[in-house]
């Protein structure tokens, strides 16, 4: 196809220089999400979160600890009897009392809860972590495929220039009519307008990428030549389920709210069991001034103790909660059910997407190839006379068409790839080296 190699052999040349010129910025996809980490406010949000259930759990801790507390107080007062001189007196007192729980189920119920909450917040955080994967992986190949449909697009337009050309020689020599030019100029103020069109898409996908790694002009690596894509392993779906069912953290996040609710129910009828405490205390007073029937003086005391409660009546409150509580935790149980069902069938829909992503190359390799002969046979066929002018123009717009199909689907399984990850709860940052491979240096 003569008429199409030069503006291949162009388009090629300028990709080329652009690369060149992008070097120094071209980061692989592993080293814009490590960029990410320390960026995106919404990861750092829900790692702040994460981060706070730390101390919120050691602050319960302190609920089985003793406790100490320090009091002072200063009086005066003055007495005026009706049979005695008026007098006054002055009194400080201080004392140190102490508290240690011996058995308070409450408390260990509400520590319990809290240790539960921080394995809450870390499976929160590893949500967040596999999210913010997906999320720049996703900006990174909408640039890549936003550059090819580009170029592309700016190679159909330079195909369609010189077939534009060559129908208005043809028709200045009255070899052509004039239709076959007309056509011709039709598909490159399409091709114009699809040029404009493709380029503020190329910008805009930039403006995502570096506003989600914190960087400008971030040049993504493409794939390597022959592009050479992984399979599923493992190959069945319910594979991917069954792991999905033990390590996802969206479903370990479940069953700790459920866990928190049971625990929520054993609080409340803690809350109508008795509680017991060491208590003690260290006090001294020292008063001074004019009594009617003597002088002050200093005084200390000293106790230490059992302190028993049994509550006997609440009104009502504790069988109310106990109640509200066991509703809770059905809810909660349902919250787990609904949780595990909704991974599964996400689990099924991505590997399903994923095999057909694969399928779906395939075939658009194969569409390639037929478009390529298709056009090399039409712009023959028009060289002897068999075919027109807008044969060719449609028959090189469907390869390009094909060429830029063919670069999405390639970007939707490898992205399709990590969504599975994530959907069977599996996706980490080590999963990334695999595309990184793919990618040129």
């Amino acid at each position: 196809m003569p008429a199409l190699r030069p503006a291949l052999r162009r388009t090629s040349l300028a990709a080329a220089a652009v690369l060149v010129a992008c070097s120094v910025q071209a980061q692989s996809l592993k080293d814009l999400y490590e960029a990410a980490r320390a960026y995106d406010a919404t990861y750092l949000s829900a790692r702040a979160q994460a981060q706070s259930a730390e101390p919120r759990a050691a602050a319960a801790e302190a609920l089985a600890r003793p406790t100490l507390a320090l009091t002072a107080a200063a009086s005066t007062a003055r007495v005026d009897p009706q049979d005695f001189p008026a007098g006054d007196s002055n009194a400080v007192n201080a004392a140190l009392a102490a508290r240690y729980p011996i058995i308070n189920r409450v408390n260990d119920a509400s520590i319990a809860q809290a240790r539960s909450a921080l394995d809450a917040a870390n499976a929160d955080l590893a949500l967040a972590e596999q999210d913010l994967i997906v999320r720049v992986a996703q900006a990174y190949f909408d640039v890549l495929a936003a550059q090819d449909t580009l170029a592309t697009v700016q190679a159909n337009k330079t195909g369609i220039t010189e077939q534009l050309a060559s129908a208005r020689r043809n028709f200045e020599v009255g070899t052509a009519t004039i239709t076959d030019t007309r056509e011709a100029q039709a598909k490159f103020d399409k091709a114009v307008a699809d040029e404009i069109a493709a380029e503020n898409a190329l910008r805009s996908t930039h403006i995502a990428l570096d506003q989600l790694v914190g960087r400008t002009g971030v040049q993504p690596h493409a794939l390597v030549r022959p592009v050479v894509l992984p399979l599923l392993a493992p190959t069945d779906v319910e594979s991917w389920v069954t792991r999905a069912d033990g390590a996802h953290p969206g479903l370990s996040r479940a069953r700790v709210g459920l866990d928190i609710a049971r625990l929520e129910t054993e609080k409340a009828r803690a809350a109508e069991k008795f509680t017991l405490d060491a208590v003690g205390s260290v006090g001294a007073v020292h008063a001074s001034g004019r009594y009617p029937t003597g002088l002050g003086g200093r005084s200390s005391t000293a106790s230490i103790g059992l302190q028993f409660s049994q509550p006997l009546y609440t009104g009502g409150l504790t069988e109310n909660r106990i109640r509200e509580t066991l509703l809770l935790e059905e809810k909660a149980r349902q919250d787990l059910d609904g949780v595990r069902r909704a991974i599964a069938q996400n689990t099924r829909v991505a590997f399903l997407g994923v095999q057909s992503g694969h399928a779906q190359v395939k075939a658009l390799e194969a569409a390639e190839s037929s478009a390529k002969l298709a056009l090399e046979a039409t712009q023959l066929g028009y060289r002897v006379g068999v075919r027109v002018n807008l044969d060719v123009l449609n028959a090189q717009t469907q390869l390009f068409q094909t060429e830029r199909d063919l670069a999405r689907a390639r970007y939707d399984v490898l992205l399709g790839s990590l969504r599975l990850r994530q959907a069977s709860g599996q996706l980490q940052g080590g999963d990334l080296d695999a595309i990184n491979a793919l990618l040129a240096r």
